[in-house]
């Protein structure tokens, strides 16, 4: 079992400031901290035992296991003394999805780093006011929007920019407000056009990296824009959300991921199809798979819909 997977146990409120310490700090110390605590010699000598490990000058893991994931970060901070950031930055705030083999650490451009761990990144910028900062955060990282804008900036192409700002807004993470208001202070960021369509895209309910590049195919395609994540009450007055829905011609669209698969929400849409055969309007089911790999059949397709429906291209 790895350090990364064990269910750790606080220490009592009585236990050596040192055993707080490490328990915050998930094993990992700095130098400077531990001679707050031990002196040279007995710091040393934990080393030479065994009984510590030190992966990088300066910085001491207090087990001899495997270094983790929380430990990998808690070194890269305590090595830089910088904050997390970007995608490592939005996984410690709750983001799922987005794990990267690597930390980024971001600090301001005028400042000399001597050390650089392995497996780990960094991130320069002009601009790094403290309210970007969760000084409280263990470790400390940068605020959710702040680490969003970076995290698109740096993504390694314009797809994972746009699924990154897409999955945050899906998982709740942040307000499209608090990342226009970061786009607003920072100067010369990157993607910096695509991160506010995407922003702007989210806010009007596209929750999932499908629904974003569907509205952009709609728009590349002479197609009008649809609503998003339309409520609708079912049969029995339950609320039933649209992927898409162009309401003027009643062409519903949904977007099917593996979740679709499964037994139960298969019969569920099964029935929500059949309801709104019924009531006389047209449904266009995709999967995610034909959105990114054949969008040319997804076009053509719904553009004979919205024909059918009595659509004209202005």
């Amino acid at each position: 079992m790895s350090w990364t997977s064990v269910e750790r146990d606080p220490p009592p409120d009585d236990a050596d400031p040192l055993d707080h310490l490490l328990f915050r700090q998930h094993h990992v110390i700095s130098r400077r901290q531990a001679l707050r605590h031990l002196t040279r010699n007995a710091l040393y000598y934990r080393v030479a035992a065994g009984r510590w490990q030190q992966p990088v000058r300066s910085i001491f893991v207090a087990h001899t296991g495997p270094i983790g994931i929380p430990q990998q970060r808690w070194i890269g901070v305590l090595a830089t003394r910088g904050p997390l950031a970007a995608f490592s930055a939005l996984e410690i705030l709750g983001l799922k999805g987005y794990r990267k083999p690597y930390t980024e650490i971001l600090i301001t451009a005028k400042r000399r780093v001597t050390l650089v761990p392995p497996d780990t990144v960094i991130r320069r910028t002009a601009y790094l006011p403290t309210g970007d900062v969760l000084t409280a955060g263990l470790p400390p990282a940068t605020v959710a929007a702040r680490s969003l804008v970076d995290a698109a900036q740096w993504a390694r192409d314009d797809a994972e920019a746009t699924a990154v700002i897409a999955a945050a807004f899906q998982q709740r993470l942040v307000l499209s407000g608090e990342v226009l208001a970061v786009l607003g202070r920072l100067r010369g960021v990157r993607r910096e056009a695509l991160i506010r369509q995407t922003v702007d895209d989210a806010r009007g309910g596209s929750h999932s990296i499908s629904e974003v590049q569907f509205l952009q195919l709609c728009r590349r395609n002479g197609l009008p824009d649809p609503s998003r994540q339309v409520v609708r009450n079912d049969s029995r007055g339950r609320k039933r959300y649209r992927d898409a829905l162009f309401q003027e011609w009643g062409v519903h669209v949904e977007i099917d991921g593996a979740q679709h698969m499964e037994v139960r929400a298969w019969s569920a849409d099964m029935t929500q199809h059949n309801e709104i055969a019924i009531s006389g309007d047209r449904l266009l089911r995709f999967t995610a798979w034909q959105i990114r790999r054949d969008p040319d059949t997804v076009v053509r397709q719904l553009r004979a819909a919205l024909r059918a429906a009595g659509w004209s291209p202005s």
